[in-house]
């Protein structure tokens, strides 16, 4: 009689542990990001302004790795919610082309859709690939375009993020358009690239214009004066399978259109690399500032 008790106790027990599993994985969402500051951050942007607004309960799959790897895991349905930009999109994922900023959001929008995705509007920013190099160095030999750098380019080694020097989008056709010709190239992550040039180690780095570690470094960022780099916007994307489980979500995520430009983008990622400041407390305090959500009390 005892054993016929406590088997009966085990299985409401477990009934009560999977119910509980159950009730999760139905109440919450995951977002996910690539394997950078900025990513991250727009993350929980996202994520505290879902759970401000929602019952929702929000999962973060952080630093999955680069734009790729977060792109598949979010086409096969292991995530829900990403940020991601629109050159991404267009060109890499798609190899498709590009065009104004306009036109490539219309592209972007068109393409993730066949997908069971939907792109929303963008965020408000443009963050887009471009070369840093000393600005003594850069003053000394009059470059401001990546056209004026293309007659030097021979005596520098860049220091590039490794998804940077193999994307389609990325360093084998800029050379071709500019004619460049580097002395070597040092493929790295993100965060040593700025440590890099700093140490002398590199010459010339291919940064982000929303780059936080911009404000730490005395660099001049050069022009793309043939436009040569497809518009990059950051935009949120949800999954249709969420957004039929989840339609609150829809409106909520449209409140961050057009709310972040590149000045605050990279306001963001400085008090993350160079001060030091959690990424959760960071989106807190843009969230707050913007009037999206109520201050902590």
């Amino acid at each position: 009689m005892k054993r016929i008790i406590r088997m009966g106790i085990l299985v409401v027990l477990i009934t009560s542990i999977l119910s509980g599993c159950i009730l999760i994985e139905k109440d919450s969402l995951t977002l996910g990001s690539r394997n950078n500051t900025e990513s991250i951050i727009l993350s929980h942007v996202m994520g505290q302004i879902i759970e401000n607004k929602t019952d929702i309960k929000v999962i973060y799959k952080e630093n999955l790795g680069g734009s790729n790897v977060v792109w598949n895991a979010m086409v096969n349905g292991h995530i829900d919610v990403i940020p991601d930009y629109t050159g991404t999109i267009v060109v890499n994922y798609y190899h498709a082309d590009p065009g104004t900023a306009e036109e490539t959001l219309e592209t972007t929008k068109r393409l993730v859709d066949g997908d069971g995705i939907i792109a929303f509007n963008t965020f408000g920013f443009n963050n887009t690939y471009t070369l840093a190099l000393d600005e003594a160095k850069a003053e000394e030999l009059d470059v401001h375009t990546f056209s004026d750098f293309a007659a030097y380019s021979e005596d520098f080694t860049l220091g590039a993020v490794f998804e940077f020097i193999d994307r389609p989008d990325g360093l084998p056709g800029f050379q071709e358009e500019y004619g460049l010709k580097f002395k070597d190239v040092k493929g790295m992550d993100h965060g040593i690239m700025y440590r890099s040039i700093g140490a002398k180690e590199v010459d010339v780095i291919n940064s982000y214009t929303t780059d936080g570690q911009l404000q730490d470094y005395d660099l001049r960022v050069l022009e793309d004066d043939k436009s040569y780099f497809p518009p990059y916007h950051a935009l949120p994307l949800v999954r249709k399978e969420t957004l039929k489980d989840y339609p609150e979500i829809e409106d909520v995520l449209r409140q961050l259109e057009g709310m972040i430009d590149e000045e605050a983008m990279q306001k963001m990622n400085a008090k993350v690399d160079n001060e030091g400041m959690m990424v959760e407390r960071v989106a807190q305090e843009f969230l707050e500032e913007s009037g999206l959500i109520g201050k902590a009390s």
